[in-house]
């Protein structure tokens, strides 16, 4: 039987990838489409994808199917070929990375989950056939010039502080499910607007228009692809582009640049930065954003503290690690962002009346 999990190292790994000479090729895709056996289509997809030598993460669900990866230059038209061959994904749009350098990724991981994203939805009257309407980047664009149009960002606060659309609306939460009943509340007086909802790649925000629409709003549209497509698109046609900064990507490269704005900051000094790091102290691991001088001062950590830490010997870091609950944790300034731009958006309808 073939293996059918990766057995080596994740550090032997990443020294493989970075011994690569051949390009690589950062691309993105999602379908909502049913799996009627998940495990199954799980592994002949990571059969398939590993002889063709693709690295990345995908997700797999009786919903469909969530995928990040990055694929030998050589084979992109192979891989291409075998996933159009596949029941429902033909002609799947394939959403390429913008700002790559192909080191995304440096190991195939496919996993069997009960969501291709966690929704926290348990009516079973949601349907995901009826969603919004799809926009791309030149129709993004018109709908941004009515001032009516509510633009409502489905990333999590982290993605939001180092790019967005210019008028976007943050649903300050730091997970999808608690996301998806806070739009509908904080929008529950503009249900007669064009809302538009996006995303990184277009599946959460695909999924959020189909919510606002079971909760009985009437014009809801998504931006097809997400930012990324949006990006590519504006690239391809030579638009302005209304998403400023940098658009945060969940694989090595933690961010590709859509326009040069440097729209946050630095979370130790407040100088204008937008590179996210995770603390190097690996009993913290912070998620947070760092300028080069902070980096270079804390050697790639969050704080003093973290800083004392990775200058032990190794011995002494992994016993100050041991019985740690870790977990994903990420610097959060949302919540106090939160409440004029809110403010701003319930004003629309009643300045109108």
């Amino acid at each position: 039987m073939a293996l059918l999990h990766n057995r080596v190292s994740q550090k032997e790994l990443k020294e493989l990838l970075f011994q690569e000479t051949e390009p690589r090729t950062t691309i993105s895709f999602y379908e909502y489409f049913p799996i009627e056996n998940p495990q199954q289509f799980r592994d002949e997809l990571y059969q398939a994808l590993k002889d063709l030598k693709v690295f990345g993460r995908i997700y797999v669900a009786s919903e469909g199917i969530n995928a990040q990866i990055s694929v030998p230059d050589s084979n992109v038209e192979a891989f291409r070929v075998y996933l159009y061959s596949l029941p429902y994904l033909n002609g799947l749009r394939l959403n390429i990375a913008v700002d790559d350098d192909g080191k995304s990724f440096w190991v195939l991981k496919i996993k069997v989950r009960p969501k291709i994203v966690a929704d926290g939805i348990e009516d079973a009257s949601f349907d995901m056939r009826n969603k919004g309407k799809y926009v791309n980047a030149e129709q993004m664009n018109e709908l941004l010039k009515d001032p009516g149009t509510i633009v409502v960002d489905m990333r999590n606060h982290y993605e939001f502080e180092v790019g967005h659309f210019e008028t976007a609306m943050e649903v300050p939460s730091d997970t999808f499910r608690e996301q998806l009943p806070m739009a509908v509340e904080m929008l529950k007086d503009q249900q007669d607007k064009n809302i538009v909802m996006y995303c990184t790649g277009g599946i959460r925000c695909e999924k959020a228009s189909a919510y606002m629409l079971h909760n009985g709003f009437k014009n809801v549209f998504h931006l097809e692809g997400g930012i990324i497509n949006y990006a590519q698109q504006v690239k391809e046609k030579g638009l302005d582009s209304k998403f400023i900064g940098k658009n945060f990507v969940f694989d090595n490269r933690m961010g590709e640049r859509i326009t040069e704005d440097i729209i946050s900051q630095c979370h130790q000094c407040g100088q204008p930065a937008d590179t996210h790091v995770n603390c190097a102290n690996d009993g913290c691991h912070l998620l947070f954003i760092q300028c080069p001088s902070c980096a270079e001062k804390f050697k790639g950590t969050c704080s003093d503290a973290c800083h004392e830490v990775i200058l032990l010997p190794e011995e002494e870091q992994k016993a100050s690690r041991r019985g740690v609950e870790k977990g994903v944790h990420t610097f959060n300034k949302s919540r106090s962002r939160l409440r004029p731009r809110l403010n701003e958006i319930n004003n629309i309808g009643k300045e109108e009346k």
